[in-house]
């Protein structure tokens, strides 16, 4: 009777191991047990095909492709100046399949400005890795009698309300950027907002304006044709693609440094390892020789490390130009 008994538990067992492991552990989710990643990487770059920020983007995942064994694709979902692409990541799941490749406007300007917010960045994303740096060229008129970003500011101070600045759009980098120029400088411009760069440095080529902050990939063409004259860089330090041309600082307006950034960015909760995984083959890709040559034909240049100094320089930026923002009272609702 004991061995028979004995025989009856031992049958058993196997057939309700599983659910007791079951019982105790929680139900296995399939997809937490898979090696990441195992399917496509959706990136969402939140402009139009074809500019800047998309074409960095396009030649990061070209790279990324063959180092994750899975295909890395682009997709654009333009509009209200980057924030529905990065609303719809903020949205996302947090598994590493849908990323933003955002910038100084939709990781930092924008946010900053908006009154009634989509999306916080420091609340909705995780950053992953910052890609590449980007400065600032101040370029005018150059019909003007100003050499110098110092004779400018005389020349403004001597016409209150009378010298202009185009931007490419209310509430966009360039215009804040001119904002806070203004403010430290204590000189009085009067804000012409364009619908982009392009048509601001047009407005500025035909006597609309007088002024323009534009990133150097947009600018420095037209500064090497002689159609604009540059007065200065927005960098910390002389940009070798205009090795003659000072620095802000250096022409007497203090702690001027503006970085148009770009970064890959995730949704809020994707795991660390995904994260940092993520993080050393966007590294790996920004170590290519090849690219590091095609990001200079930009007037960029590459930004190595590591999550949480992207996460730091992420906050920072946050910080500055919300007190930009404040300071100039700007804001959209």
């Amino acid at each position: 009777m004991r061995r028979t008994k004995a025989r009856t538990v031992w049958k058993i067992a196997p057939a309700i191991l599983p659910l007791l492991v079951t019982s105790v552990c929680g139900a296995v989710d399939p997809a937490s047990a898979e090696t990441y990643p195992a399917r496509m990487i959706r990136i969402v770059v939140p402009f139009t095909p074809g500019g800047p920020v998309d074409l960095v983007a396009r030649l990061v995942a070209q790279r990324m492709a063959p180092a994750l064994g899975q295909s890395v694709i682009i997709e654009n979902r333009p509009g209200g100046a980057g924030v529905i692409g990065a609303k719809a990541v903020a949205n996302a799941e947090p598994d590493g399949y849908t990323l933003l490749f955002g910038n100084i406007s939709t990781l930092a300007v924008i946010p900053a400005v908006t009154h009634n917010r989509d999306y916080d960045p420091a609340k909705n994303f995780v950053p992953v890795a910052k890609v590449s740096d980007s400065p600032e060229l101040l370029v005018i008129d150059p019909t003007l009698p100003a050499r110098s970003v110092r004779e400018l500011v005389a020349y403004a101070k001597a016409r209150p309300a009378a010298v202009s600045y185009g931007s490419a759009g209310y509430g966009n980098a360039t215009h804040l950027s001119a904002e806070w120029f203004k403010s430290k400088a204590g000189i009085d411009l009067v804000h012409v907002p364009y619908k982009g760069l392009s048509e601001a440095l047009t407005g500025l080529m035909g006597g609309q304006v007088a002024m323009v902050f534009g990133a150097v990939e947009g600018v420095l063409p037209l500064v090497q044709q002689g159609k604009v004259r540059p007065l200065a860089v927005t960098a910390a330090t002389r940009f070798p693609l205009v090795p003659d041309l000072p620095t802000m600082i250096e022409s007497g307006i203090e702690g001027f440094t503006v970085t148009s950034f770009e970064g890959v960015v995730a949704p809020a909760g994707t795991p660390a390892a995904i994260v940092t995984q993520l993080n050393a083959v966007i590294n790996d890709c920004l170590a290519s020789a090849e690219l590091r040559a095609r990001f200079a034909q930009f007037g960029i240049a590459p930004s190595t490390g590591t999550p949480q100094e992207f996460a730091a320089f992420f906050a920072a930026e946050n910080r500055r130009w919300a007190a930009i923002v404040a300071d100039a009272h700007i804001g959209i609702e």
